[in-house]
């Protein structure tokens, strides 16, 4: 039997027999049964050892793979944190710029009603004044067509004018 081919197992052991001597177990069967033992056992600790290593290993790349994951969930809270608190200041900055437009709107607005008041109030004094100087135009054209008038009427009459 080849190293390969012979895999001890409990059940092996336990069901293993030596022929009998006249003075007890065939030495050499049981020397080559301890052999067997001794060898499946000292494979079985290498291959132990390998395993435990190759645990330990995969242990440390699950252990580096967790603390990524880690890091890689904390990157993507901060980014996460960092997009809210972006998108927060950029909405108070757009309703700052709102509030701002409403009042500078409201300023143009008022300032646009107060520069009407003001034409109007214009347009009304200068309606008035213009009223006046008609009103006292006419006056003055009734002054002077009376005297017109009474001129004419005393060189209808032949008298001397009178002066006013």
């Amino acid at each position: 039997m080849t190293e390969e081919e012979f895999r001890l197992t409990p059940i092996d052991v336990r069901a293993q027999e030596f022929n009998r001597t006249a003075f007890g177990y065939d030495t050499a069967g049981v020397e080559d049964f301890r052999e067997r033992v001794a060898a499946e056992m000292e494979r079985l600790l290498k291959e132990r050892a390998v395993q435990e290593e190759r645990v330990m290993n995969l242990r440390e790349q699950l252990k580096s793979l967790r603390e990524r994951e880690k890091a890689i969930n904390d990157a993507v809270m901060m980014a996460q944190q960092l997009r809210e608190a972006t998108h927060k200041a950029a909405q108070q900055e757009a309703e700052v710029i709102l509030r701002e437009a409403r009042v500078k709107a409201e300023q143009v607005i008022q300032e646009s009603r107060d520069s009407e008041i003001a034409v109007r109030r214009d347009l009304e004094e200068a309606q008035h004044q213009f009223n006046a100087y008609l009103y006292a135009f006419r006056r003055l054209l009734d002054r002077q067509m009376a005297e017109l008038d009474a001129l004419a009427e005393h060189e209808r009459d032949g008298s001397p004018p009178e002066v006013a």
